[in-house]
């Protein structure tokens, strides 16, 4: 892997990673367009911990809270007029569905469904269901999610395993559907990808070390540190940007990345 390769990759992971256009796709057209060779487990850990990295340093307030309100649940024994624990504790229940599709569906979607096709065809379909959902955004908070949320945003996450759908794009259309407003929507996925980066990212790192003399590690760090950057910005500048506007802009570059990919796959 050379220098350009790692820079490329990891602007691209690291934007796409919290945006609702699908990661995946980016980082499987990329080398169909520049011939690359794959570029190992070890850059993917690198990428993946640089992301969950620049989540849990932006929403290091938010977290501090839940630990905060967890500990004093512990203490008082109940979860009345505590919002940061029942959050946390949702956001774990959220996390539940996903994890289940994870152990039972990964062979399954890593051999028959990680090709052009299904990509373009989710990045399509599900474009089209964040249009409709975003159409009429709730209105309810961050504070006002509660167990139906929960529950909505969780079942929808468990199919993000499948290539082209995008973890953050479908958390983000169950959160508007469930009644939340764009920022709300979008806080709550970018919390529930911390959960499910840690998942993922211990199931990678056993691969990594066992691959570790192999790894090229210049590539690696760099990386990661772009990676970090780019990530941070996207989550930074993206929740500013719904406060005011709507997805369409997302959707419209998920159709067309879909018709992209569907005619490469038909060409191909």
């Amino acid at each position: 892997m050379d220098i350009l390769q790692a820079l490329i990759l990891a602007v691209l992971q690291g934007i796409t990673e919290f945006l609702p256009v699908s990661s995946s796709a980016h980082l499987i057209i990329v080398p169909l367009l520049t011939e690359w060779q794959d570029q190992g487990l070890a850059y993917d850990v690198a990428l993946n911990s640089a992301t969950l990295l620049a989540v849990i340093i932006y929403f290091r307030s938010d977290i501090r809270e839940m630990i905060s309100g967890l500990i004093r649940a512990m203490i008082e024994k109940t979860l009345e007029g505590n919002h940061e624990a029942r959050l946390a504790l949702l956001i774990i229940f959220a996390t539940i569905p996903v994890g289940l599709s994870g152990l039972f569906a990964h062979d399954i979607v890593a051999t028959n469904l990680r090709t052009l096709e299904v990509i373009g065809i989710s990045s399509i379909v599900w474009g089209v269901v964040l249009f409709i959902a975003d159409r009429r955004p709730g209105k309810e908070t961050v504070r006002e999610i509660g167990l139906r949320h929960a529950i909505i945003v969780g079942l929808a996450q468990a199919i993000a395993i499948i290539p082209g759908t995008s973890r953050s794009g479908i958390t983000i259309t169950a959160g508007l559907f469930s009644g939340l407003n764009r920022v709300a929507a979008a806080r709550f996925s970018f919390l529930l990808a911390i959960v499910v980066g840690i998942l993922a990212g211990g199931h990678e790192a056993v691969g990594m070390v066992e691959n570790a003399s192999t790894t090229p590690w210049l590539a690696v760090i760099i990386g990661f540190v772009v990676a970090f950057i780019a990530a941070y910005l996207t989550i930074h500048y993206f929740l500013k940007f719904i406060s005011h506007a709507s997805m369409a802009p997302f959707v419209a570059y998920r159709v067309l990345l879909g018709v992209v990919l569907l005619g490469i796959g038909v060409l191909g």
